[in-house]
């Protein structure tokens, strides 16, 4: 059985930015709306900075869909960039701190670090999320929900309150941080315009959560192919996230083994009801053994503050001695475009593990395989 495979190919100031989607089945109604929706999600945010006003984020299909439905061949995607001027841009001189750089230029033997940031660059996570959006629709036709949100930006945290999917959805688009607590709005914004006027950066926790998961995804059999490390993987294959935790995560190593894991129910239990059983607690995040269990799957990743600081830090030049480090268009925050990429990389890997549990040259083979499967499941 096999997932979805994907690639990306792009510089941040080349041509454009390639992808391609490999194990979309066929019979898809794909929306290319959808997709550029998300590219528009990930330009946005306040605390962004010049590069967002130059770019306008939308997707050609070069193949892999006819009359607005999937081929099931291989889905090939194209942004083009505007700031097109790889040919043009010097050479640094000098490393910045906190980024490729460096290790880059040591790790070819050059000292050519615009041959190491061109491709390091954040530019190809906008690619990124497009073939996430396009993988995130086969998982919607089976019911699930992924929904990102920024909970703390600068250290300073937002009051996250339940609401109903729609109203969680109206408060997020109305947000200029991707927030569900506006109440965080004028503070977050003040945080932002204090590191900006003193030339620095911020960062912050997003967290995603993704309802209407069948049990089973994944495996426990081979530790690369649990979802807590192939979610965790694609998370922290973002720039600049720096760690990621599932459920109570990072707080489950302070309590004890009561206070941590989920009691198993019969039926109508709070959490990740399926069949005959239920959850009464969801501190795992939705994920035990490495598979999921039904329950809202919870993930949080934290972002680091952007390494491009206006004020420079300290580095040095390749053949010379102690400088500031040079100052290129940069972001003050982009917590908020993060949570976008973090929603749809774990779209990427959720839908991979679907269809791998579900397979089907087809849409509807794929539904045939899940219902035969949830018939069985539901009996137990």
């Amino acid at each position: 059985m096999s997932g979805l495979r994907w690639t990306t190919a792009g510089e941040s100031h080349g041509a454009a930015l390639v992808g391609i989607l490999e194990g979309l089945p066929a019979g898809l109604e794909l929306s290319i709306e959808r997709i550029d929706g998300e590219l528009r999600r990930r330009q946005g945010g306040y605390g962004r900075g010049g590069r967002m006003a130059i770019e306008s984020d939308t997707v050609r299909v070069l193949s892999g869909m006819r009359a607005g439905l999937t081929l099931g061949s291989p889905l090939a995607l194209m942004i083009e960039n505007r700031d097109v001027k790889i040919e043009e841009l010097g050479i640094p001189t000098s490393p910045r701190p906190g980024h490729a750089d460096l290790a880059g230029c040591q790790k070819y033997g050059k000292a050519d670090p615009r041959a190491i940031l061109e491709r390091a660059s954040a530019r190809e996570t906008a690619m990124r999320v497009a073939l996430g959006a396009a993988a995130r629709q086969v998982l919607e036709a089976f019911g699930v929900r992924i929904f990102g949100y920024v909970v703390e930006l600068g250290g300073l945290a937002a009051a996250v309150t339940e609401v109903d999917a729609k109203r969680q959805f109206d408060l997020r688009e109305r947000s200029d941080f991707a927030c569900l607590d506006p109440e965080s709005e004028l503070a977050w914004k003040a945080a932002v315009d204090a590191a900006k006027a003193d030339g620095d950066t911020l960062g912050g926790i997003f967290e995603v959560c993704v309802t209407g998961l069948p049990p089973g995804l994944g495996t426990f059999q081979d530790p690369r192919g649990r979802m807590t490390s192939r979610l965790g993987a694609a998370v922290l294959a973002i720039p600049a996230i720096k760690g990621v935790e599932f459920g109570v995560g990072f707080e489950s190593a302070r309590l004890r083994g009561g206070e941590v894991h989920d009691a198993i129910e019969l039926g109508g239990g709070e959490e990740g009801s399926f069949g005959r059983f239920g959850r009464a607690s969801n501190r795992s995040g939705g994920l035990e053994g490495g598979m999921t269990t039904g329950a809202p799957l919870v993930l949080r990743a934290a972002m680091k503050p952007i390494s491009t600081l206006r004020k420079g830090l300290e580095t040095v030049e390749f053949g010379g001695g102690p400088v500031k480090s040079t100052y290129q268009r940069s972001d003050v925050t982009a917590v908020p475009a993060a949570s976008v990429v973090g929603e749809n990389v774990v779209a990427l890997e959720l839908a991979s593990a679907f269809l791998e549990s579900f397979s089907g040259a087809s849409l509807e083979m794929v539904r045939a395989s899940f219902e035969t499967w949830r018939d069985r499941a539901v009996s137990l």
